[in-house]
């Protein structure tokens, strides 16, 4: 079934209605991803397309920052707190490095956002890593004491094992 818009019962002057864009988001997604199909390229809303196509985009780079700020919190937590270490801290920088790996499988071209996603994001870790522990600020390291290379290697930090639990 075809879709209809909605009649405008409020009778707005037509300036006044919103587009389907702003009424109804997934109705206007079915309707652009249709039209792309037909090849009706004179109908697109090409405004808000490439805003959403730059929206897409950002929320890779995004994914990648919130990743790398729960794997550098929980290795913080692990290196600074080493009485408190716990098969839930492992589970979880396992997971982030497999997640950002696959990130990164899927989206080749973040590779160069890497360093600055890197910088971003070791505020962001800090924080978690004073929020959830007993750790202070200034118990921290003001610069992110990983690299990239030791962020993404699964062996890093070497205390860092399965055997452990």
């Amino acid at each position: 079934m075809p879709y209809k818009p909605v009649l405008n019962t409020y009778n707005l002057p037509e300036f006044m209605e919103s587009s389907l864009y702003e009424t109804d988001f997934y109705a206007w997604t079915v309707q652009q991803s249709k039209l792309l199909q037909e090849r009706c390229l004179e109908q697109l809303d090409f405004i808000n397309l490439i805003e959403e196509i730059e929206s897409l985009g950002k929320q890779q780079r995004q994914e990648l920052r919130n990743r790398l700020t729960i794997l550098i919190g929980h290795l913080l937590k692990w290196d600074y707190q080493l009485e408190k270490r716990s098969k839930s801290w492992f589970i979880t920088i396992r997971n982030q490095r497999r997640e950002i790996y696959i990130l990164l499988k899927d989206n080749s071209s973040l590779q160069p956002f890497i360093p600055e996603a890197l910088k971003l994001s070791f505020l962001a870790g800090l924080d978690l890593a004073v929020a959830e522990t007993s750790l202070r600020d200034r118990d921290l390291p003001s610069e992110s004491p990983y690299t990239v290379a030791e962020l993404l290697d699964p062996t890093f930090p070497p205390s860092l094992t399965k055997a452990d639990f």
